[in-house]
């Protein structure tokens, strides 16, 4: 009898050391890099702690802003609390749809999507996460919604990045007022690069202007799509749009030479091959994305009743290419800083 009561009690013990060596968790530090990374160290965090995963599209400057205002953001508003999982599809859509159904299978708490394709990858993998898209141009026209009316409902909501695509349109007789031909260079793959096409073309068209579609598909030919759109217009218009926005380079090395200007969507693209813009901060933008993530996350807010946001866009012009090509900036511009 006294045996089996000692070994009970060396049972118990074990017992007790085994659970007391259990239940830890480690945790690195956020860097936005593209493996998975927690805000801070949980075991001083107090409070619930929240799995996000984000899907960017691909690596250039507009989107990368974006991403790293939201995570700033959500940093400040649940310090300690959240642990992200941020990856980039390379530019690939399908890629896309890959990272976002590991999400879906890992069960995080809410997805950011970074772009239009990551977008429509998160919605089709998932009606029960909260998705919030940012760097969206028009969500109608992503999720092709028939009667989209400014807040897209069930587990979908975010910030667009559309800036006033007929003040776009009038900063090109602005600064060009003897143009008679303007070519509107985009991604045929990307619909809100479609939609801001088809908005300006409108828009100058009722001014008497004579406009054409050059549609590239993909950055293969890009530069050969360019050069056309160059031997054809006056002015160029290239709206928010992600392949030209990581193709920059080649688009300006056709267009400056050939002393045709660019009026662009995006600081981003201007900033590389443009002239002037109306465009906005896509690191503000990613801020107020990431404001709306901590609503969702902690409860304050449901996402199915959460309006689309947006943010101010800023008139600017670039200083390089404008010396380059001859041109005086206009009253009313702010310069884009190298």
């Amino acid at each position: 009898m006294k045996k089996k009561l000692l070994a009970l009690v060396l049972a118990a013990a074990m017992t007790l050391s085994l659970a007391s060596c259990g239940g830890s968790k480690t945790e690195t530090p956020s860097t936005g890099s593209d493996n998975s990374s927690a805000s801070s160290d949980n075991s001083s965090a107090e409070g619930a702690t929240y799995k996000v995963g984000i899907c960017q599209l691909v690596q250039h400057p507009a989107l990368d802003a974006a991403t790293q205002g939201f995570i700033d953001a959500l940093n400040e508003a649940l310090p300690g609390q959240v642990e992200f999982e941020n990856k980039n599809a390379s530019g690939e859509a399908n890629n896309c749809g890959t990272i976002v159904n590991g999400f879906v299978s890992e069960g995080v708490d809410l997805i950011m999507a970074n772009a239009t394709a990551a977008l429509t990858a998160a919605a089709s993998a998932t009606a029960d996460i909260p998705i919030l898209g940012t760097s969206i141009t028009a969500y109608g026209v992503a999720l092709d919604l028939d009667d989209f009316d400014g807040t897209v409902g069930g587990n979908i909501s975010g910030t667009s990045d559309l800036a006033d695509l007929s003040k776009q349109a009038d900063m090109i007789t602005e600064w060009f007022p003897e143009a008679q031909k303007v070519a509107l260079l985009f991604c045929s793959a990307e619909p809100n690069s479609s939609y801001q096409i088809q908005e300006v073309a409108t828009c100058l068209a009722n001014k008497g202007i004579e406009t054409k579609e050059f549609a590239f598909t993909d950055s293969n030919d890009v530069a050969s799509v360019t050069q056309s759109a160059a031997d054809y217009a006056d002015v160029v218009y290239l709206p928010t749009d992600n392949t030209a926005a990581s193709n920059t380079e080649a688009i300006a090395n056709i267009l400056v030479p050939a002393g045709v200007p660019a009026i662009c969507g995006e600081e981003g693209i201007c900033s590389g091959c443009g002239v002037a813009t109306l465009s906005i901060s896509y690191y503000d933008l990613g801020v107020t994305t990431g404001k709306m993530a901590a609503k969702i996350l902690t409860g304050e807010a449901d996402i199915s009743t959460m309006p689309i946001e947006y943010t101010n866009a800023t008139p600017k012009y670039n200083p390089t290419i404008c010396e380059e090509l001859g041109i005086q900036p206009l009253d009313g511009y702010e310069a884009i800083e190298g």
